[in-house]
């Protein structure tokens, strides 16, 4: 071993950070430059990409697997290590693949590969035939963020004493977050509130809020129609419309925003940063992370401008639903702690009443439980803020299909099976929300 003098140390250490700097500084300077000559995104691929089902056996493995996620080192955790017993998720680019497997040994942790070639299900997950402008808006696929806007705009136009299209916040690269309100008619109506599209990679989400809107809209069951009618209703299909955007044309797993975390990492986790219990805990300080909660409460201006059109609503709002992918569960706060809420038992008879017309059509099979219970602490969330700003007596987030076998690349022939179940329990919930 070689010993240096502290004054050498601290020389030598000086100049290293100097050069890397330096290093840093051009590299940037060069990425910048490619970007600027670029005259189209080159789209990420996943070719020979696996994703691994690990499940830890105890809470030394669990730890292990939760300081890995967070060292970002090439691994991307498509779930979270939560509890001992409960699968984790990760996929594996191939030139890591050998030290995956040889972690996987050396700490004697079980697995099993889920996905043997994510770009092959890239390349299955949609139809051949493809979303032409003009030739219609259906669920037999994934429509990009304008074709979905142009749709809200449509229902607008047929159904303008119904239908209003409604602007709740921008983005950083300064696209609308664009939904509806759908209202019968009538005053002191209580509110239903449904969003989607806040995980960019989440593609079923938007696909299900859209499917479940036209329901609304076109249904002519009678019960359905009474139920649907005695309460107003907002639709937001994709309320991170950068990172959908992104997904769609140049990064299929691309999860969080578009705004600027560091010189290196892009993006925020939006379900990180709303402000109430911001960075309690189940997020991360680094901009790298997939859960980075951002510089501060409501620091994204997705997230600020979003809770600003939501507050003058919040203390009219009975029912909150927020459309997420994937592990088939039904949530409820909060999320910032394991303590439950006084009225959980009230929250939990509502989930089971969704998790069974959830499996009333396919027998999709849903767990329904508080967020710490049934997934993994995590603060900063948007359910955690209606809940705890406004009390808001039913908030959920639905995880939709499926359990991992496509995880977030579920095929589009999916859609409609996920939109009808997912329908189903909406129902449920708001036959319920009319007792709150």
């Amino acid at each position: 071993m070689w010993f240096i003098s502290d004054s050498s140390r601290d020389s030598s250490v000086a100049d290293i950070t100097c050069r890397t700097m330096a290093a840093r500084h051009l590299l940037f300077v060069a990425l910048v430059v490619l970007v600027a000559h670029s005259s189209e995104a080159v789209k990420a691929r996943y070719d020979n990409y696996k994703v691994y089902r690990v499940i830890p056996a105890n809470k030394e493995q669990v730890k292990l697997l939760q300081e890995i996620e967070e060292s970002n080192n090439g691994f991307s955790f498509w779930t979270s290590a939560t509890q001992k017993g409960k699968p984790t998720d990760i996929m594996v680019p191939p030139h890591k693949l050998p030290e995956a497997e040889n972690m996987f040994n050396v700490f004697n942790l079980e697995h099993s590969i889920m996905v043997e070639n994510v770009q092959r299900l890239i390349d299955e997950e949609r139809p051949i035939k493809k979303f032409r402008s003009g030739a219609g808006f259906g669920w037999d696929d994934y429509y990009r963020l304008d074709d979905i806007y142009d749709w809200l705009d449509s229902l607008a136009a047929q159904y303008p004493d119904k239908i209003t299209t409604v602007i709740g916040g921008q983005s950083y690269e300064n696209r609308q977050i664009k939904g509806v309100k759908y209202s019968a008619g009538g005053t002191g109506k209580k509110i239903i509130f449904v969003d989607g599209g806040m995980h960019a990679r989440e593609w079923i989400s938007p696909a299900v809020n859209t499917y479940m809107l036209n329901q609304i809209v076109t249904s002519q069951d009678p019960d359905v129609r009474a139920l649907v009618d005695s309460f107003d209703w907002y639709f937001f299909p994709v309320i991170n419309p950068d990172g959908y955007e992104y997904s769609q044309t140049t990064d299929r797993n691309w999860r969080k925003t578009r705004g600027p975390g560091n010189i290196f990492c892009t993006g925020t986790d939006p379900n990180r940063n709303y402000g109430y219990q911001w960075s309690t805990i189940g997020a991360s300080d680094n901009p790298c992370s997939e859960t980075y909660h951002g510089s501060g409460p409501f620091s994204e201006v997705e997230t600020k401008s979003f809770s600003d059109f939501i507050t003058p609503l919040g203390n009219d709002i009975v029912l909150y639903l927020s459309l997420h992918s994937y592990s088939q569960v039904i949530l409820f706060p909060m999320g910032y702690t394991d303590q439950h809420l006084p009225d959980y038992d009230n929250m939990l008879a509502a989930g089971q009443k969704a998790k069974e017309a959830m499996a009333t059509r396919y027998g999709t099979a849903y767990d329904v439980g508080n967020i710490v219970d049934v997934l993994y602490p995590a603060s900063g969330s948007n359910l955690d803020w209606v809940k705890g700003v406004f009390n808001t007596p039913l908030p959920y987030v639905f995880e939709l299909r499926d359990t991992g076998r496509y995880g977030f690349i579920l095929p589009a022939d999916q859609i409609i099976p996920s939109g009808e179940e997912t329908f189903d329990a909406l129902l449920a919930l708001t036959k319920y929300a009319q007792t709150q």
